[in-house]
């Protein structure tokens, strides 16, 4: 249940950087990934008829990354939206349960913490040695939606970053044939609820460097990210070695999925072949 009130969040952002780096590079590391978000929020227009946001946080780097960017645009006046935190314990072995709701109640962040035991209906149906991602990310999904309804919010709010989003473009690109990834605003199958990437533009190196500068109480997955040789793995080694021989690249690709051009690629849905006539001479 919501243990905390909304007015409280002033103090949680204060309480959250109380003891944040002083340095010059944390700084700048900090507004970069401020205004990666406040773009992407814009871009996107994510803030429309939005009210009250669910924040899925995991417990990884990522999600605290992203409940602390928001925190401060609210504080800021740059947020005008209600948030509420919330983690699905999903009943994985070895999992803290206390680390998360202690953390969320010292710093005053509204929160839920919902538990749901998936990690046996994921390891009850796929044989050893299969991918738990998919069923997983499904299950997770389905969860948080239903808490997003029970919790009166608009928009479901994930933390995939940059580095999540090219990872899927080429994963569908090599395994799926066809050109999808990620988007940074998605409408779910019924129709009732957004779901929202304000990290879209961050590089995940970024979150790492902020995440350990502010010392955030990191719990690791112990179902899919204990397996090895997952696809999305082999996709980031790519991209890893691809920007250390081109540095930049990551970034160029990532603009390249916000400038597509239909009538220079091969989907006569999207644009009409058909049509083209050459003027007669």
């Amino acid at each position: 249940m919501n243990e905390l009130a909304e007015d409280t969040l002033p103090d949680a952002f204060q309480a959250l950087f109380a003891d944040a780096p002083s340095s010059v590079g944390f700084s700048k590391l900090r507004k970069r990934l401020l205004r990666q978000v406040r773009q992407a929020i814009a871009d996107f227009d994510m803030l429309k008829d939005q009210k009250r946001w669910l924040v899925a946080l995991s417990g990884g780097k990522d999600s605290y990354g992203l409940l602390a960017v928001l925190l401060e645009l609210k504080w800021r006046g740059l947020l005008p939206v209600d948030i509420l935190a919330c983690n699905l314990d999903q009943g994985q072995p070895n999992f803290p349960k206390h680390v998360l709701p202690d953390y969320l109640t010292k710093l005053g962040v509204p929160h839920r913490i919902e538990y749901r035991d998936t990690y046996s209906i994921v390891t009850e149906k796929l044989a050893p040695g299969s991918t738990y991602c998919a069923l997983c990310s499904r299950l997770r999904r389905g969860n948080l939606y239903r808490i997003a309804r029970e919790e009166g919010c608009d928009a479901l709010v994930l933390g995939h970053h940059r580095e999540d989003i090219l990872e899927t473009f080429f994963m569908n690109l090599f395994h799926g044939g066809k050109l999808a990834t990620m988007p940074a605003k998605l409408l779910n199958d019924e129709g009732d609820l957004m779901v929202l990437r304000p990290l879209a533009y961050a590089a995940e190196d970024d979150l790492a460097r902020f995440a350990e500068a502010m010392r955030f109480p990191i719990i690791p997955c112990d179902l899919c990210g204990s397996q090895d040789g997952l696809e999305r793995n082999t996709m980031k080694e790519m991209l890893s070695d691809m920007e250390a021989r081109m540095p930049g690249r990551k970034d160029v690709m990532l603009r390249a999925l916000s400038s597509v051009n239909p009538s220079h690629l091969l989907d006569p849905s999207l644009f009409d072949f058909s049509a083209l006539t050459a003027a007669k001479r």
